[in-house]
């Protein structure tokens, strides 16, 4: 599928006891109150074979690409195997799941890569975690489990508090007072990566006229690039409907008739640590807004094929993006 259609993506708006063996009878706990939904029917009495049907619809709904579908299925498949259907969810606790991984690791007789072994982890993270938000479990048995050092552990992103912090201090040197002079482009910057999700090459890169202003009612940010090679890269997103009147603040401060930001990327991230240090958050970069942004996405429903888009990822790559996302997003579901 090509990723140079011209979609209108949707934005989030800013604001806004010790565990037993395996096999063991341990007490059941009832589950929490929880709201309607795929999982309002179980409970930690519920069969795991009940709990993976409902995740399949879980799955499905929240838009989960195919192969990842395919691959978590066959994933917990193996945990049912190792458990046998039967097992009341409830009863599985974090020494039962750290047993199934030692097996996989050397006992079951089948070669299990450590990119394998992390994936499964990773699936094992996203089954429990999903049961605990829903409330169905009391506690996530799989939160202490440890992931593989094969990949890049799982990226920072700001929580709802730290955004807020953020943009008070961006807001406040936008407006400027008696000490210091008003300055738009830290709330500009800030902003725009976090609504778009672009990355830091993508950003020094944007011309003023790549800023789509012909629908003021849905202002866009079109990417893009010079390379042939990288053409599939190239995409339009969405920008919240007030951000030309940021925009043009910004040009008045600094006119330009080429970049919209003709500063080095270094310099760049200087402005968003100046705004960090400010704020109290601890790290600020585009990475980190990236992640955020696409987080939030992820966790507000937005379709994963648009979503994939809007970052500019082929579908190759999107497959561990999603998972790692599906963590991410459980994140930015417990603070709501």
């Amino acid at each position: 599928m090509s990723d140079n259609q011209d979609l209108e993506l949707q934005q989030l708006p800013l604001f806004r006891v010790e565990p037993a063996p395996a096999g063991s009878s341990a007490p059941v706990e009832e589950p929490a109150p929880k709201s309607t939904s795929l999982a309002a029917d179980l409970t930690p009495r519920s069969p795991l074979s009940v709990a993976l049907g409902a995740f399949e619809k879980y799955m499905a709904t929240r838009g989960f690409t195919e192969n990842t579908q395919q691959a978590f299925r066959l994933d917990m498949q193996i945990l049912s195997d190792y458990l046998t259907p039967v097992q009341r969810i409830g009863e599985i606790s974090a020494v039962t799941l750290q047993a199934f991984i030692k097996w996989m690791e050397s006992s079951r007789g089948v070669p299990c890569s450590p990119k394998t072994l992390e994936r499964r982890i990773t699936t094992l993270k996203v089954f429990f975690g999903w049961l605990a938000e829903e409330g169905v479990l009391p506690r996530d048995p799989a939160a202490p489990l440890i992931h593989q050092a094969v990949s890049a552990p799982l990226s920072e992103i700001l929580t709802s508090a730290q955004i807020e912090a953020a943009l008070s201090v961006t807001q406040a040197l936008r407006a400027g007072s008696a000490a210091r002079k008003a300055d738009v482009r830290p709330h500009a910057l800030f902003t725009l990566i976090l609504h778009s999700g672009i990355k830091k090459s993508e950003c020094v890169n944007i011309h003023v006229n790549h800023i789509d202003l012909t629908d003021a009612e849905h202002p866009a940010l079109w990417i893009r690039y010079k390379e042939a090679r990288r053409r599939h890269k190239e995409r339009r997103i969405a920008l919240p409907r007030e951000w030309p009147v940021v925009l043009r603040e910004y040009l008045e401060q600094y006119p330009s008739r080429q970049f919209l930001f003709p500063w080095s990327a270094r310099n760049l991230e200087y402005v968003l640590t100046d705004v960090a240090a400010e704020a109290g958050i601890p790290r600020l970069t585009f990475e980190i807004l990236r992640w955020t942004c696409a987080a939030r996405d992820f966790a507000a429903g937005m379709d994963h094929t648009e979503l994939r888009r809007k970052l500019g990822l082929s579908e190759i790559s999107w497959y561990e993006v999603e998972v790692k996302l599906a963590l991410l997003a459980q994140r930015v579901g417990r603070e709501q």
